[in-house]
């Protein structure tokens, strides 16, 4: 492990936030590259961050969005574990960027767990019939089937969407981010999506 400076430690808490202990070992891990540690400390908040998701979130604010023009309106609830953190503007400003996704990539569900069998068995369907007389052995007509079935996943579930700021990443990742950021768990509970003249 390299011996790492108290100005480089310093350094990387600025940039990340993180408590002085973990930058200093995720620095001794990547024996004095920033850019390293940055990434080390990422994969540490993600991994903190799954412990989390298991503990109950009850509080949280509801976030409207109306698209200019006012002809379409998102409302979303956004829970966390404590009023403290619900009133944060980095909280507010999380469901406000939920709200904008709901508006601009219009999912069904929140996660891949809420949408109804049938849809997944109608999906299937479709996609079997567009592969019928393919000539395609029947293992890799299955294989084909479930690739399509993760891009609709991609599409409707809104955890799985690319985040409309970043692709980079998904909406669950942003989100993961967010729980290893307040030491909170973050639950997207519900959203409605209001278009006018949609029924």
């Amino acid at each position: 492990m390299a011996k790492v400076s108290m100005d480089l430690v310093k350094e990387l808490r600025a940039r990340t936030g993180a408590g002085l202990l973990d930058c200093k070992k995720a620095l001794e891990q990547a024996e004095g590259d920033i850019e390293k540690a940055i990434e080390i400390l990422r994969k540490m908040g993600i991994a903190k961050a799954e412990k989390k998701m298991s503990r109950e979130a009850k509080e949280g604010i509801i976030e409207a969005y109306i698209h200019p023009g006012a002809k379409l309106g998102v409302l979303v609830e956004v829970n966390c574990e404590t009023d403290f953190v619900a009133n944060t503007p980095e909280f507010k400003q999380l469901a406000h960027d939920l709200a904008m996704q709901i508006a601009a990539s219009d999912p069904m569900v929140v996660s891949r767990e809420d949408l109804p069998q049938e849809v997944i068995e109608k999906e299937k369907e479709i996609y079997r019939a567009q592969l019928e007389g393919s000539k395609k052995p029947p293992h890799v007509i299955e294989r084909i089937i479930e690739g399509k079935l993760e891009k609709f996943y991609q599409e409707v579930v809104l955890l799985e969407q690319p985040f409309i700021k970043d692709p980079s990443k998904t909406v669950g990742d942003l989100i993961k981010e967010h729980i290893a950021k307040f030491g909170e768990n973050i639950k997207v509970r519900r959203f409605a999506r209001f278009r006018i003249g949609e029924e």
